[in-house]
């Protein structure tokens, strides 16, 4: 068993609210397929500017995100969190997610080394995310009832089966629920993000609280929900920010052991830098120049 400390926790950006403001983290994009559709979700938009899960400049291959990790880390060298979080789901690309993993851990075991994912094939890949001792995982879990589940996903690839309807959503949130349980009980920290959306699931959240609170997860993140051209979700309407206030004051009503992320910034698959500079790194060295400029302010902070 792993079991790691709490330094584990207070040093990553993600994980910490001040760790957030002197380390950065770095989203490696390897990952473009995805197991299961989501009613909101669509990865083929992409804006520099834009600041949303999902999107990304270029997919990269392993060893391209592996030129880009080095040169982003001579360019921020306060970059501590390495993550793969898309633009797909990073085990539904088992193979590629893991070579870069495994080179990952060759050239940096000092970093945190992060996934994200859905949480359908978490069953079945918890024990090499042991073997790699990857420190976080984040799971997307939106519902707690399939009735719910099944009006946010259309449908699930589940070892090359497609299942659709409250089906589809039974196998998505048993398996989320027995990958979760794996890993805590192994002493991985696992972060649960929980996308709020008004009209959907906004009466699903204190179950899916009290279920991963019995579970040894370290945090819960409500992230607003954001309407995207073309998906079936397009004309719903984004929470308001005090009613994801609420949710998020909500979350420690109901938890007793789960902290609560404030601070997320629904970062894109291709982030890098501190999280409150969100952008993407992909497009040109213009940004790469912005960053340069902060680097001495945001270094001297750090020592």
């Amino acid at each position: 068993m792993i079991f790691y400390g709490e330094e584990m926790n207070t040093t990553h950006p993600c994980f910490d609210k001040d760790a957030s403001k002197v380390y950065g983290r770095i989203h490696l994009p390897v990952a473009p397929k995805c197991n299961i559709a989501c009613n909101y979700c669509n990865r083929k938009f992409d804006c520099i500017n834009e600041s949303r899960p999902g999107v990304t400049a270029k997919v990269m291959s392993p060893d391209e995100a592996m030129d880009h990790l080095a040169k982003m880390k001579k360019i921020m060298p306060y970059i501590n969190t390495i993550g793969i979080a898309g633009p797909g789901d990073a085990l539904a690309n088992s193979e590629k997610s893991f070579e870069t993993i495994e080179k990952i851990k060759s050239k940096y075991p000092e970093m945190h080394l992060c996934i994200s994912t859905n949480g359908l094939n978490l069953p079945d890949y918890a024990d090499i995310i042991t073997k790699f001792n990857i420190s976080h995982v984040t799971v997307t879990v939106n519902a707690n009832s399939t009735e719910i589940a099944s009006l946010i996903y259309r449908r699930v690839n589940y070892k090359g089966v497609i299942y659709r309807g409250e089906e589809g959503a039974s196998i998505l949130l048993e398996n989320q629920k027995a990958g979760i349980h794996y890993l805590t009980e192994r002493g991985i920290l696992v972060k649960i993000n929980f996308i709020y959306m008004p009209e959907i699931n906004n009466r699903e959240m204190s179950a899916v609280v009290r279920m991963v609170d019995g579970m040894g997860v370290k945090l819960f993140n409500v992230m607003p929900f954001i309407p995207v051209e073309k998906t079936p979700f397009a004309h719903l309407r984004a929470p308001l920010p005090y009613e994801t206030m609420r949710m998020q004051q909500a979350v420690k009503a109901y938890a007793t052991q789960i902290s609560l992320m404030d601070h997320c910034q629904q970062c894109r698959s291709d982030a890098a830098g501190l999280l409150d500079e969100e952008k993407s790194f992909c497009h040109s060295n213009e940004n790469l120049e912005i960053q340069r400029n902060s680097n001495e302010k945001i270094l001297s902070f750090v020592k």
